[in-house]
């Protein structure tokens, strides 16, 4: 009986807790410094916040294939994974030099340069994404890439606290100008070191060799078809639609998540009169009743199956989003209830999250895990290059009170689209390894 080797699969989360300490930074500060220090709109800001999803739409399917077919000494991703990092620290360095400097002098030249420097940085992680990710089904048998999937989540919901705390801690006071250098330097290191164990400490081409050599004797794991005239592959028609279906749910969801997380600091400072350090700790709120919830959220899924379990997070987190939405005529300041209620924004984002991704890549063959990955992306971006302009556009225009309310709807329209799947969710046994419960295998 095969079995996981867990040591490596968290230092394989290693990539995976670099990008989202990153994502957290990004999400958090970019959208202040474009409306406190460049005085933007909200319209313009959701703009500007949207070209992360648009460089992704169109260079993370094309990377994640690409880094499919890539062979080198060091394996398929870690040439992505290394580069990528590299160019991505240079440029988060950088970034914070032309704030301060317009700041200092309101001159066009430092605008220009943060927006260019801005999209060379997310062109770096771009880069690296898809690979990334691709990295854990790639070193990890079908059978155990559940449980692996869980450990990924753990790692990534580790980047993201990590980076909630120090700004927490960092950023405490309210109505003061804030020079954001210090962390962008500390996420910088985070994501140097996190990536520089990963390739000291695995040999990416022996593992993906023997996982290689477990599908190859296997190949009732697989459901993709082999058109051996054609030799190429192919998904089954009714397969396909459920595939399409949960792809559309995770656009869905994303667009509904992605409008909140990425405007809340702004939202709660100035709906509520918050701290910046006040609203970092709601989210951060989430992030760890998320890592604590992986494990009987897992429990319930592997007695009820997947797909009633990211049911059960998608009404959760549409619910809890029409209680911010409550809030928002009751609150005044930080009141002990957000705490409850960022809870079950918690459990339920980790319910949808550590459910899907597995849902995608275990339809295809190994050697197309990276593609695959890209389609996930492609979906979650393309929604999200939507959803900033768009809510943004309505805090602008109709009140701040519509971000929640918008939240909840389309993370609703992701419940409607999720009852249509119907593969992919066969009934699994309890599994004996508690570590196994925080996912299931199909």
């Amino acid at each position: 009986m095969i079995k996981l080797n867990y040591k490596r699969t968290f230092i394989v989360g290693l990539a995976f807790m670099s990008i989202c300490a990153f994502w957290q930074l990004y999400d958090n500060v970019v959208p202040l410094i474009l409306k406190n220090t460049f005085h933007m709109s909200d319209t313009w800001s959701g703009v500007i916040m949207a070209l992360d999803n648009v460089i992704a739409l169109f260079l993370l399917p094309v990377l994640g294939a690409l880094s499919d077919k890539k062979n080198t000494k060091i394996g398929k991703r870690m040439p992505f994974i290394i580069s990528g990092t590299a160019m991505a620290v240079i440029f988060m360095v950088v970034l914070p030099v032309f704030d301060n400097g317009y700041y200092k002098d309101p001159s066009t030249v430092y605008l220009v340069g943060f927006l260019a420097v801005l999209g060379l940085l997310l062109i770096s992680m771009a880069l690296y994404r898809s690979p990334a990710v691709a990295l854990m089904p790639d070193v990890t048998p079908k059978p155990l890439r559940s449980k692996g999937n869980a450990i990924i989540n753990l790692m990534g919901s580790v980047g993201g606290i990590l980076y909630l705390i120090i700004s927490s801690l960092m950023f405490r006071q309210k109505n003061v100008r804030y020079d954001y250098q210090a962390i962008f330097i500390i996420v910088a290191v985070i994501m140097v070191v996190s990536v520089a164990a990963l390739f000291m400490l695995v040999n990416e081409p022996q593992c993906a060799k023997e996982v290689e050599e477990y599908e190859a004797a296997h190949p009732e794991d697989i459901l993709e078809v082999k058109d051996e005239e054609h030799h190429t592959t192919y998904l089954p028609r009714e397969v396909k639609r459920s595939l399409i279906f949960i792809l559309l749910s995770i656009a869905l969801w994303f667009a509904g998540y992605n409008a909140v997380t990425t405007a809340f600091s702004k939202y709660a400072i100035l709906e509520w009169d918050m701290s910046l350090g006040s609203a970092n700790l709601c989210i951060t709120i989430a992030m760890a009743v998320a890592i604590v919830s992986y494990i009987p959220i897992g429990e319930v899924a592997s007695r009820v199956g997947r797909k009633k379990s990211i049911i059960f997070g998608v009404i959760l987190l549409s619910a809890c989003f029409l209680a911010g939405f409550i809030l928002n005529y009751v609150l005044d300041g930080f009141s002990p209830v957000l705490i409850v209620v960022f809870s079950l924004i918690g459990i339920a984002w980790a319910t949808i999250n550590v459910n899907s991704l597995p849902m995608v890549v275990e339809m295809c063959r190994g050697s197309d895990v990276g593609k695959y990955t890209g389609y996930y992306y492609t979906c979650s971006m393309a929604a999200q290059i939507i959803t900033p302009i768009l809510s943004g556009a309505l805090l602008e225009h109709v009140g701040y009170w519509t971000l929640f309310p918008y939240g909840s709807f389309f993370v609703f329209l992701a419940l409607i689209t999720m009852l249509q799947v119907k593969h992919g969710d066969n009934k699994p046994v309890l599994p004996k390894d508690k570590l196994e419960m925080l996912d299931v295998d199909d």
